[in-house]
């Protein structure tokens, strides 16, 4: 499976995700490869951060993206791709490379707004591929004892496209575990309980089972 994360503003939390759902992966056994398709090489630095050893990383800042990552699939059970935060005819190839589009969303109206053009290019390859690519929102960086995460929620619900039940939300452990070069994974804590669930909800969104 090609699961591409994408959000064409920065600031949402794409990175982040990809990086330790990635690490969830790898942790379950699955064969898994992190393409960072920025050229500001985010993932990469964290990366060379954490030595190199917790996932298997390559960067494709490339518009033959779709056709290089394709190549790594006989190789990978699980391809995450950290796409760029804006729009470009990289995020095309993006989408056009996934299986599953995953679009982060932090619980703001700017940022629903922000998503209308990568929804719309979302919406148009869901026709082409007559429905073989799935994509889903995720709430991100949600903020503990307010009420904004449901209410993003049910405004991303008029975009007609899945909103996942999990998502993620502002803890100090993300960006803690950045500084260090690991992921949340490494410990059991609130937030490895968050990658924990989005990857069994991916899961199950993929296969159909939910």
């Amino acid at each position: 499976m090609i699961i591409s994360l994408l959000n064409q503003k920065g600031g949402t939390g794409k990175t982040t995700l990809a990086v330790n759902m990635a690490r969830e992966y790898t942790k379950r056994t699955f064969k898994t490869l992190l393409v960072d398709s920025d050229s500001q090489g985010s993932a990469l630095r964290w990366h060379e951060e954490s030595g190199g050893d917790l996932i298997d990383l390559t960067c494709l800042p490339v518009t033959t993206l779709d056709k290089d990552v394709v190549k790594f699939k006989d190789r990978y059970e699980r391809i995450i791709i950290d796409g760029i935060p804006r729009m470009s005819p990289l995020t095309v190839c993006a989408i056009k490379a996934a299986d599953v589009v995953l679009m982060p969303v932090p619980p703001s109206p700017y940022d629903i707004w922000a998503t209308e053009d990568l929804v719309k290019l979302v919406k148009q390859r869901i026709e082409m591929t007559e429905g073989k690519l799935k994509a889903a929102f995720i709430v991100s960086r949600m903020i503990k004892g307010t009420t904004l995460g449901k209410e993003i929620h049910e405004q991303l619900m008029t975009y007609d496209l899945p909103v996942f039940v999990h998502g993620t939300c502002q803890r100090q452990e993300y960006a803690k575990s950045v500084a260090e070069g690991r992921t949340v994974c490494e410990a059991m804590t609130e937030a490895t309980k968050e990658i924990v669930a989005i990857v069994n909800e991916l899961e199950d969104f993929y296969h159909g089972t939910n």
